[in-house]
C-alpha cells in the first residue's frame, strides 16, 4: 500500500502531522510506524513477521484494523480456512469487552468474510454470523441458501418471494432459492407476471421478456408489447397507429410514448394526433401524453413547449411540470406565462428562492418595479446564488451574512478523546481515509446533537476539510465561511492562476464544488484529485500547454492537478468566448453538451443557466458561481459585484481552440 495522504495534505496540516509524529506528547508515534509496516505487509498478503507485536502496537487504538487485515490475508492464503473462520468469529465476539463485531472494523470484516463462507458453503457459520442490513442482495440470497441447507424452512417461501419480486436482475446467489420455490411449484404464473411487470416498470425489457417466455400466450402478449415499446418505441407506436384494433395498456403506451418524446420530439409531435385518432385515449391519458412531449420540448428549449404545456390538465401539473413550464416561458421571453406558471405552483415550491426571484423578474418586466424590489430585498437577506443575483438587480454589491460557529475548545478536546474519534484520527494519519470516515460517522452518530457541530470544527483542525464541511452542513452550519470555505491550497492555486490567468476565486470555487478539498478523491467515472481530472484529459491539456505528461498518481498532487485543471478551464473559457457560465457548464458536462445548449440568439445569462437541461449541471453552475462570490469576499474582505451575471449568453462567432476541447 502506498501512503500518500500526508504527502498531499496542505502545508499547515502537513506541519501539524509532522509535529504530531515528533512531539513528545504524541503517545502513538512509534506504534503508528509499527502499525503501518505491519498493515502494509498484511495487505500485501505477506506472511507473519517473525517478531511479535510490541506492547505499544497491541495497545494502539487501531490495532484491531491490523488484526482484521491479517485475518483477511489468512482467509485467502491458509490451507485450512475453516480454522481461520474460528479465529474470525472469536475476533468479532471477543470475550474481553472488545465486541469488535459491533464496531466499524468488525462490520467491515464480516462483510468481506460472509461471501467467502457462502462460496465454501460453510452454512452453519454463515447463519450464525449473518446480519441482514438490506444492503446486499447477494448476501441476503446466500442467507436463504443457508436456511435451505440447514433445513430452516419455516416461513421460508415468503422470504424468497420477497426477494423474487423486484424488477432488476438478481445475483447468481439467488437462483438456488428460486429453484427451491420452483421445485415446490411456488412460482405460479401470477408471480412471473408480477415480476415481469416490475421489470418493465424499471425499464428492464430483457428480464421481462425472459419471464414472459414462461407465461401463457394471453399473459405474455402484453409483456412483449410493452418490452417492444421500451426497446423500439417509434416502431411500436407506428404499429399502434396502423392497427387501431390492437389493444395496449395505458401504462405501456405512456412508457413508450415518453421514450419516443425524449429521444425524438419531432417524431412524437408528428404522431400525436394520429395516435389519438387510432386509439382514442381518454382525457386523462391524453393529458399525460401531452405532458411527456411538453417536458421533452422544454428540455430541448424548443418554442413549441409552451403550446404543449397548455394541453396538460391542471391536475397533471406536478412539480417537475410546473418548473419546466416556467423555464419554457422564460426561454420564450413570455413573462406573463412565467408569472402564471409560478403562481400555479404548490405553495412550498413557489416559495423557493429560485421561483421568488423569477417572480420578481416577471414583475419588473411587467412594470411593477416596487413589487420586484421588495422581493429582491427579501432574497438578499439569505446567502445563495439567487440572493447574489437579486443584489445585482438592485445595483448593489453583495456581502455574505457570516455567522461564525462559536467553537468550544473544551468540547473539541473531549470529542477528540472519544474512542471512535481517536480511531478516526489515527486512521486518517495512516492514510486509511475511507476507514477513518466510517469511524467518524460512527462517532458522530453517538454524539450528543449539541456537540456535533463542534466535531465539524475538530475535523477542520485536523485538516480533514471534506469531512468537516460535510459534518457542518449536516448540522445546519451554513454561514461560518472560515469553516466552510477555507483556502488551504493558496500557493498551488496562485501558481495555477499565474500560469493560466484563470481567477483564483473561480479555481477555488470549482475545486470546492468538484472535490470538497479532497486531493485524493476518485470519482465513479475515474476523475482524480482536486479538480477531478480524467487522466486522458490531463494528458491532452499537458500536451497543449507544453507541460510534463502526468502519471496517474501525480494527479493527486495539488500543484499538478490545479495547474492542469485550470488550464482546461482556461481553454473552455477561450472556446466559449470568455462566458464563464458556459465554461463552467462545459467543465461539468463536457464541451459538446455545453455547445448544444448555446442559444440561437443571445439570452439573458440567468435565463440560460435556468434552462440548462441537466439538473446536475444547472446546480453545479449555480453553486460554483455562488462559491466564487464567497471566495472573492473571503480573499478581499470587500462586497462582491456580480453585475456580470446580468449579461447575456451568445454563441461565439468563432470559438477559439475548439479542437483542443474535443474528446
Amino acid at each position: 500500500m502506498k501512503h500518500t495522504a500526508l504527502l498531499l495534505l496542505p502545508a499547515a496540516a502537513l506541519l501539524c502531522a509532522a509535529w504530531l509524529a515528533q512531539a513528545d506528547n504524541d503517545p502513538y508515534a512509534a506504534a503508528r510506524q509499527e502499525f503501518l509496516r505491519a498493515y502494509d505487509a498484511a495487505s500485501a498478503l505477506q506472511p507473519e513477521a517473525a517478531t511479535p507485536d510490541s506492547a505499544a502496537l497491541q495497545a494502539y487504538p487501531i490495532y484491531p484494523y491490523l488484526q482484521a487485515a491479517r485475518l483477511r490475508r489468512d482467509l485467502r492464503l491458509a490451507p485450512d480456512p475453516d480454522a481461520v473462520d474460528l479465529r474470525v468469529a472469536q475476533f468479532l465476539k471477543d470475550a474481553s469487552l472488545k465486541d469488535y463485531g459491533e464496531q466499524p472494523v468488525g462490520r467491515a470484516l464480516r462483510r468481506d468474510w460472509l461471501p467467502q463462507l457462502a462460496q465454501r458453503k460453510s452454512w452453519s457459520m454463515f447463519d450464525r454470523q449473518y446480519v441482514d442490513t438490506g444492503a446486499d442482495p447477494a448476501l441476503r440470497c446466500a442467507a436463504l441458501q443457508a436456511r435451505i441447507a440447514l433445513n430452516q424452512t419455516k416461513d421460508l417461501a415468503p422470504a424468497i418471494v420477497e426477494q423474487w419480486l423486484n424488477g432488476h436482475d438478481t445475483p447468481a446467489e439467488c437462483e438456488p432459492a428460486f429453484d427451491w420455490l420452483r421445485a415446490r411449484k411456488l412460482l405460479p404464473s401470477s408471480l412471473l407476471d408480477q415480476r415481469a411487470r416490475l421489470a418493465l416498470a424499471a425499464g428492464n425489457s430483457k428480464l421481462a421478456l425472459s419471464l414472459g417466455a414462461a407465461l401463457p400466450p394471453e399473459m405474455a402478449a402484453p409483456i412483449r408489447q410493452w418490452a417492444g415499446l421500451i426497446e423500439q418505441p417509434q416502431r411500436e407506436i407506428d404499429r399502434l397507429i396502423a392497427q387501431p384494433e390492437l389493444p395496449v395498456e395505458p401504462a405501456a403506451l405512456q412508457d413508450g410514448w415518453t421514450r419516443l418524446a425524449k429521444a425524438d420530439p419531432d417524431a412524437a409531435m408528428q404522431r400525436f394526433q394520429p395516435l389519438l385518432d387510432a386509439h382514442r385515449p381518454d382525457a386523462a391519458s391524453t393529458s399525460l401524453l401531452a405532458r411527456a412531449l411538453a417536458l421533452s420540448l422544454a428540455w430541448s428549449r424548443r418554442p413549441e413547449a409552451l403550446a404543449w404545456f397548455a394541453r396538460v390538465a391542471p391536475g397533471d401539473v406536478d412539480e417537475r411540470t410546473a418548473e419546466w413550464s416556467a423555464r419554457a416561458a422564460l426561454w420564450a421571453g413570455d413573462w406573463t406565462r412565467t408569472a402564471q406558471a409560478i403562481a400555479a405552483m404548490p405553495p412550498a415550491q413557489g416559495a423557493l428562492a429560485r421561483w421568488r426571484y423569477w417572480s420578481a423578474r416577471a414583475s419588473e418586466v411587467q412594470g411593477d418595479a416596487d413589487a420586484a424590489r421588495t422581493i429582491y430585498a427579501q432574497l438578499t437577506a439569505n446567502d445563495n446564488y439567487y440572493a447574489a443575483l437579486s443584489s445585482a438587480r438592485l445595483g448593489q454589491p453583495f456581502v455574505p451574512h457570516a455567522r461564525p460557529l462559536v467553537v468550544d475548545p473544551a468540547a473539541g478536546v473531549k470529542i477528540a478523546q472519544q474512542p471512535p474519534f481517536v480511531r478516526a484520527h489515527e486512521l486518517l494519519l495512516c492514510d486509511l481515509k475511507p476507514l477513518a470516515a466510517v469511524e467518524w460517522q460512527s462517532g458522530l452518530d453517538g454524539l450528543d446533537p449539541a456537540w456535533r457541530a463542534q466535531a465539524a470544527a475538530l475535523a477542520l483542525r485536523w485538516g480533514w476539510y471534506e469531512q468537516g464541511i460535510a459534518s457542518a452542513s449536516k448540522q445546519g452550519v451554513f454561514n461560518d465561511y472560515a469553516l466552510l470555505f477555507p483556502r488551504p491550497y493558496d500557493p498551488q492555486v496562485q501558481a495555477a492562476s499565474a500560469l493560466t490567468q484563470v481567477p483564483e476565486d473561480l479555481i477555488y470555487a470549482i475545486l470546492r464544488t468538484e472535490s470538497l478539498y479532497d486531493a485524493e478523491v476518485v470519482s465513479h467515472a475515474g476523475a482524480l484529485g482536486l479538480l477531478q481530472l480524467l487522466p486522458e484529459t490531463a494528458q491532452r491539456v499537458a500536451r497543449h500547454w507544453q507541460l510534463p505528461q502526468p502519471a496517474r498518481e501525480q494527479l493527486f498532487d495539488p500543484a499538478i492537478n490545479l495547474k492542469l485543471g485550470s488550464a482546461e478551464l482556461h481553454d473552455l473559457l477561450e472556446q466559449f468566448g470568455q462566458q464563464a457560465p458556459v465554461a463552467i457548464a462545459a467543465y461539468n458536462a463536457g464541451p459538446n453538451a455545453a455547445a448544444r445548449w448555446l442559444p440561437d440568439a443571445p439570452r439573458d445569462a440567468a435565463v440560460w443557466i435556468e434552462n440548462i437541461p441537466y439538473n446536475e449541471t444547472r446546480d453545479y453552475v449555480q453553486r460554483t458561481l455562488w462559491h466564487s462570490v464567497v471566495f472573492g469576499w473571503r480573499r478581499s474582505g470587500e462586497p462582491q459585484k456580480v453585475d456580470g451575471w446580468l449579461g447575456q449568453i451568445a454563441t461565439p462567432a468563432a470559438p477559439a481552440n475548439s479542437a483542443v476541447n474535443t474528446p
